[in-house]
């Protein structure tokens, strides 16, 4: 498809959505054929400042603890009552685009 005066951003519909649709499908094609979940644990701001500072050291406290808890609730009983696999990933960073930690190690060494 041709697109005259295109933006070229990868969110556009007109732009990019024939890519992200064909993308979306091949990723698709990689799923297990099993329910899949989506949660999100979100630091406060008091521990999210701190990691700001120490992201190894809180980051992963942060993976450790929502791993633990989220398989400790799906094999209770109670619950689900299985055992479950979990990929973790940070995503540090707002709508407005502040705290992105994957920064920080160039901001840092520029500061030094």
């Amino acid at each position: 498809m041709i697109a005259y005066n295109s933006c070229r951003d990868r969110h556009c519909p007109k732009c990019q959505g024939a890519a992200a649709r064909t993308w979306l499908a091949e990723r698709k094609a990689e799923l297990l054929p099993v329910d899949y979940f989506h949660l999100v644990f979100t630091l406060p701001k008091p521990i999210a400042d701190i990691a700001y500072q120490n992201e190894r050291v809180i980051y992963d406290l942060l993976f450790k603890a929502s791993a633990e808890a989220t398989i400790t609730i799906a094999a209770d009983k109670k619950h689900l009552g299985v055992r479950i696999g979990i990929t973790s990933v940070i995503h540090s960073w707002g709508s407005a685009m502040t705290h992105h930690s994957h920064k920080l190690p160039s901001r840092r060494h520029k500061q030094a």
